[in-house]
């Protein structure tokens, strides 16, 4: 079992149950996934996630691009819920994350902690970002990333918040040491409770969307 499917079974076996608008959820409070590049690789290997949508999404996302049609015209429909526009939501931080991409490669300083916050207080939002924090650590010449989820989608949110953080360690000119996930809550919805029991058994599941 990957590190993944274990904090999954652990929602499953040890997570408390919470009613939430958009569904019934049991959930985990401040777990702590670290993966390393061969556990991202069984992760990769051994769960689909949407790689292209993803990778096209995290493009549209640093270009600032804010229009749900965009998303939707590469495949990505998750954003409709949303309205017409995203407001106060992804691409408005990650449109800084080229820039201090381009900081972190210039400079490569061990002593020094590169960081891009996600979301503020007190702004109108139609979809506050999940990902709250971003951190870029060098050390010895490798990455150390470092991430912060005030909530977490366990099935759908987490995967591709894992993928978009391993997409974003690959524009940096340093060999990736670990991606670690502090997840202030990480849920399975109700209606996933089962899907996500057959997955970990190793069989093909799909998911249903929670949204609203």
């Amino acid at each position: 079992m990957n590190k993944y499917h274990k904090i999954l079974n652990k929602i499953i076996t040890k997570g408390k149950d919470q009613k939430n608008k958009k569904g019934n959820t049991t959930y985990l409070h401040n777990q702590v996934l670290n993966l390393k590049p061969i556990d991202l690789l069984e992760l990769f290997e051994g769960h689909a996630v949407a790689k292209k949508k993803l990778k096209d999404e995290l493009s549209l996302f640093m270009a600032g691009e804010r229009s749900t049609e965009a998303y939707r015209e590469i495949g990505v429909s998750w954003w409709d819920y949303c309205g017409p526009i995203l407001v106060n939501s992804y691409p408005t931080y990650f449109e800084k994350l080229p820039k201090l991409i381009e900081k972190i490669n210039r400079e490569k300083r061990s002593s020094k902690n590169y960081m891009l916050f996600l979301g503020s207080n007190d702004t109108e939002s139609n979809q506050q970002p999940c990902l709250s924090l971003i951190q870029f650590q060098v050390e010895n010449g490798k990455l150390i990333l470092t991430a912060y989820q005030r909530s977490s989608d366990g099935n759908l949110g987490l995967p591709s918040d894992i993928y978009h953080l391993y997409l974003i360690s690959k524009k940096i000119d340093l060999k990736l040491k670990s991606i670690t996930l502090y997840l202030a809550n990480v849920h399975i919805y109700e209606n996933n409770i089962e899907p996500t029991k057959h997955l970990i058994a190793g069989d093909p599941v799909k998911f249903n969307l929670n949204v609203g």
